[in-house]
Order: C-alpha cells, then structure tokens, then sequence
C-alpha cells in the first residue's frame, strides 16, 4: 500500500517557504471547501432559510427582513468564491503534477509535460494532432482486424480442404 505524501516544508518556486497568512488561507480554502460539499452544509442553509421566511409574518415583510438575507447571502456568496476558486486552483495543479509524472514515467511522449502553459491555439494544434494520430491508429487497427479475419478465413478453408 502506498502511504500518501507527509506534509514537510513547504518551498515554493523561488524556493522561498510560503507566508503564513498563505499558509492559513490555504487550509482555511481547503476545510470550507470540504465543508460546503457536505449534506449537513446544505441542510442548515436550507434551515436557515425555513426560519428566515417563519420569521417573515413576525416582522412583517419589512425591507429589514428582506435585507437581513441578502446581506447574509451576499456576504457568503463573495467569500467562498474566493475558497473555492483556491481551491480548485489547488485542484487543478495538483492533478496536473500527477499527469506530468505518469507521463515521464510511461511510454507516452516527455513533450506533452507542461503543455498546460501553452496558448490556447498551441493547445488546439496539440489536440487534433493527437486526434488525427488516435485516427490513424483507430484506422490502423481496423486493418490489423480485417487482415486477422482473412487469414482466420483462410486457415478453415485450407483446413476444410484437407
């Protein structure tokens, strides 16, 4: 079983060890993130909805009780886009490092390692080279099958025969 990586020094690329504010932020991002995505998350904004529009008829539909909401709901809104933004930021860079190491480390071509970085119209030529490649090689195979069947075919007859 292999055992995931052990948090040590961080470093980043200019080598330097992240601030702590980043730090913080990082697994502030990461512990709301995960928390959002929960269904007891979802329930208690749902609840607290329910007592919101309960408490409607008590203050009667004044515009402090509609901007009690909308403030909240504001509010929450700006900050976890920030978190989840990170986040997926984080996401993203890490599967993009695990991409990058199954492919130095299998039989697929080294040059795709970083394409990430490219323009997008660098990255459009990538992909329908790689179309046309996986085209041929589709192409190539169907030959491969035809001529197994033939031979296959040409093996019972000859068996047949005799």
């Amino acid at each position: 079983m292999v055992e995931p990586l052990k948090r040590k020094s961080r470093q980043t690329k200019d080598g330097s060890t992240p601030s702590r504010i980043a730090e913080l932020f990082g697994e502030a991002a990461n512990r709301t993130s995960l928390a959002a995505g929960r269904a007891t998350t979802f329930i208690l904004a749902v609840l607290v909805i329910v007592v919101w529009a309960i408490t409607g008829p008590i203050f009667g539909f004044s515009d402090t009780w509609q901007l009690v909401i909308n403030t909240g709901t504001t509010i929450i809104t700006f900050l976890m886009v920030f978190l989840i933004q990170n986040s997926q930021n984080r996401d993203g860079a890490a599967i993009q490092v695990k991409l990058d190491e199954l492919i130095r480390v299998s039989t697929a071509q080294n040059s795709f390692v970083g394409i990430e970085h490219l323009t997008d119209e660098e990255l459009e030529e990538i992909r329908e080279k790689c179309e046309k490649r996986a085209a041929a090689d589709q192409a190539a195979e169907g030959a491969v099958q035809n001529t197994g069947k033939k031979a296959r075919r040409a093996a019972e007859r000859v068996a047949g025969a005799e």
